[in-house]
């Protein structure tokens, strides 16, 4: 009769325990309320990052070789001077054609002034110069002057490689390229910090979880002790809540080495000095209900997307080559002119009098006769070449538009996955309270009790990992349509700005 009293009292007190323990638990949270969301983290890391730092850079080398691009079909203006002085024994030939060892001492100035400018369309090179030479005989100490008001040359390669056209035409999708990469790379940053967001967010919840678990099973383990001692429960089962607790407290040192090195590489990756204080990390458990249609995206990617236009530079590329192949196994012809005025004289003030004209044109010829199909083979490989690429576009254009069509299939199923998870997340935590309760009250057993808790814990798992993969879609479908679909338009940032940082 005793025994039954003891039995029904400890009975009452476990269902009193059993009732505030569910109370405590059924409100758990994934992560702390305060500190930084992903969308802080996400800026951070491209504010800071090493990859944000590094695309930065990247764009500013891309930037300014663009600018060295275009400086070459400016006009450019040099001043150039050579002075010189040579004194020396030098052989000269006289009048009536005898040689010999005269002592000279002489010093040469000279200036000039250039302006010249490339000429895309035809490949050639245009230029205006004047100049003025002083020749001073420091023997007898007399001087003469020699000036060139003007001079009008001009250079053509007649059957030659335009380069100038070609880069023209390649230099501007180049840079283009650079500017969505840059884009790209930052999307790239921020699918990074996700996974490194939510590597923290995972094991901050596993902490959280194994700081649970073990607490809940320091106490079954001493209900199991008080049950021993008055007979109703076994040895066996008693010795079982001593391994669970053992097991739960191994799995919360675990937990809180992983979770400090998650931290450590969040706060590397987002360029925290070590004075910084690393905010707890805040998590939204919903997510935005966005479909993306295939077709729009699509569409966006063709427009925005970096891969595009290198694939059409590799191409622009290819058919400079065959031009260039073509070119050098066949005539070459340089053309050269030149027009302009001259003067002599042993005074300044007459040495732009009067001046004479003169005039010289040259042209060199190369054909070649006999190279034993060299150049005919230079540019058949040069056609193979241009077709392998054009093959490899088209198979790569192909491969982009599947990879973009699978993205959004499984970026509008991720949604639903997310929803999903939680519902179990849910489900999963209150059937650990009520396991926990029989459990109590005498009317479940530990196996059921351990899978109750391994069913919770994966499914904490299991929501974490599926907002996870919905946000690592996200950003990835982003990096290759460069376009925002929560706001509805296309990425953009200030690249002049980001050139003057």
């Amino acid at each position: 009769m005793i025994k039954r009293l003891m039995d029904i009292r400890m009975r009452i007190g476990c269902a009193a325990c059993a009732v505030c323990w569910g109370m405590g638990t059924a409100a758990q949270p994934l992560l702390p309320a305060g500190g930084w969301g992903l969308d802080d983290v996400v800026l951070r890391a491209c504010q800071s990052s090493p990859d944000a730092l590094a695309a930065r850079h990247t764009f500013r080398s891309a930037y300014w070789d663009y600018r060295s691009f275009r400086a070459d079909y400016l006009p450019s203006l040099t001043l150039t001077s050579g002075p010189n002085l040579d004194r020396s024994i030098n052989q000269i030939t006289m009048e009536d054609g005898s040689v010999r060892f005269v002592e000279q001492n002489l010093l040469n100035t000279d200036l000039s002034l250039r302006v010249q400018q490339n000429v895309s369309w035809t490949g050639g090179t245009l230029s205006l110069e004047s100049s003025l030479l002083r020749t001073d005989l420091l023997s007898d100490r007399t001087f003469s002057w020699k000036s060139v008001p003007v001079n009008i040359g001009y250079s053509q390669s007649l059957f030659g490689y335009n380069s100038l056209k070609w880069r023209r035409r390649i230099e501007p999708v180049r840079y283009e390229e650079a500017q969505r990469s840059y884009l790209e790379t930052m999307e790239l940053v921020a699918a990074r910090a996700v996974d490194k967001f939510f590597a923290l967010a995972m094991a901050q919840s596993n902490y959280a979880t194994a700081c649970q678990n073990f607490a809940h099973a320091d106490t079954l383990y001493r209900f199991a002790q008080g049950r021993y001692q008055i007979g109703t429960t076994t040895e066996n089962e008693m010795l079982q809540l001593e391994i669970n607790r053992l097991n739960e407290e191994t799995n919360r040192l675990n937990a809180r080495i992983e979770m400090d090195e998650c931290a450590l590489d969040l706060r590397s990756y987002l360029g925290l000095h070590e004075g910084d204080t690393l905010p707890a990390i805040r998590m939204v458990t919903e997510v935005p209900d966005v479909m993306v249609e295939e077709g729009a995206a699509l569409q966006w990617a063709h427009l925005h997307s970096p891969d595009i236009l290198y694939m059409k530079r590799r191409k622009l590329e290819a058919e400079s080559n065959v031009a260039q192949a073509k070119a050098n196994a066949g005539l070459k012809a340089d053309l050269y002119l030149r027009f302009g005025l001259t003067q002599t004289a042993e005074k300044f003030s007459s040495t732009y009098r009067h001046p004479l004209d003169q005039q010289a044109v040259s042209i060199g010829i190369t054909l070649p006769i006999l190279d034993w199909g060299k150049g005919r083979g230079q540019v058949r490989v040069a056609r193979s070449q241009r077709d392998l690429v054009e093959t490899q576009v088209e198979q790569s254009r192909t491969d982009f538009d599947q990879n973009i069509r699978k993205l959004v299939g499984q970026f509008n199923l991720q949604g639903l996955r997310v929803r999903v998870a939680a519902r179990t997340d849910s489900t999963a935590l209150r059937r650990s309270e009520v396991a926990r309760r029989l459990y109590v009250l005498g009317k479940s057993s530990v196996l059921d009790l351990n899978a109750s808790i391994e069913e919770k814990d994966a499914a904490r798992r299991n929501y974490l990992n599926a907002l996870h993969t919905y946000w690592s879609l996200y950003y990835t479908l982003r990096s290759l349509t460069l376009y925002d679909f929560f706001e509805g338009r296309p990425l953009q940032v200030d690249y002049g700005q980001l050139v003057k940082d």
